[in-house]
């Protein structure tokens, strides 16, 4: 079986060996894949190139935070140890960004501890140097799936976000009452109005919020992390 060897040291990096062409879901995602190792660098890119990605690489992570993560697709290689940050701190601050970029995790230093608070953060997968070609691309593939589905998950949040803020602050007292399982008529006394007012803000906030049931809204609501404050 043949294999991919790095420029600079000669050592065997990714084992090649035949293999199904893998292409990003969405024709504007990238691999991004930062590494301090410039030869590595080339040679993942490279790997990936052939199977169909779009790939750009750093070489640290300030750099890569430097091209505004919050607003890149598709997915993220990343070492764990790199001079300055590691790939763990930036993995952290990404959740503090928001940025919608599932983590693969590749290392040659990479121990249980490591692998395991990189998996709590949300890394869609950890894996050691070398990885062979197929597992590294049939991790990039479900990396990249699962970026477009929390991409779309985001996207809703942000347009049930975007209708909860139509609503006046009477109709969220509502619509927390609603949520709760309590009748039009309970709202009414708790609120100190009449149950035909009520009626009249949950019609409107049922609409505004595109909501046809009970049950719908409830889930809107858990989207919008509400459930705590009106529990």
């Amino acid at each position: 079986m043949g294999h991919l060897t790095m420029a600079s040291t000669g050592s065997s990096w990714i084992s090649s060996g035949d293999h199904e062409t893998i292409v990003p879901e969405r024709s504007e995602a990238a691999v991004h894949v930062v590494d301090d190792d410039e030869s590595l660098r080339n040679a993942i890119r490279r790997v990936l190139q052939l199977a169909g990605f779009e790939v750009r690489t750093y070489g640290s992570a300030g750099e890569f935070l430097l091209d505004r993560p919050d607003r890149l697709r598709g997915c993220l290689l990343l070492d764990v140890r790199m001079p300055g940050p590691t790939g763990l701190d930036l993995q952290e601050s990404l959740a503090r960004r928001g940025a919608v970029l599932p983590i693969i995790f590749l290392t040659g230093n990479g121990d249980l501890p490591m692998c395991v608070q990189a998996m709590r953060g949300g890394a869609v997968d950890f894996l050691s140097k070398p990885a062979p070609r197929d597992v590294l691309l049939g991790a990039v593939q479900r990396a990249m799936r699962r970026g477009v589905e929390l991409l779309a998950e985001r996207d809703q949040r942000q347009e049930v976000q975007s209708r909860y803020e139509t609503l006046t602050s009477r109709e969220r007292e509502v619509l927390a009452g609603v949520v709760r399982g309590k009748l039009n008529k309970t709202i009414a006394f708790e609120l100190g109005s009449a149950e035909r007012t009520i009626k009249a803000h949950r019609a409107r906030l049922m609409e505004k919020m595109h909501c046809k049931s009970v049950a719908e809204l409830v889930h809107v609501t858990e989207q919008l992390q509400l459930m705590p404050q009106v529990a």
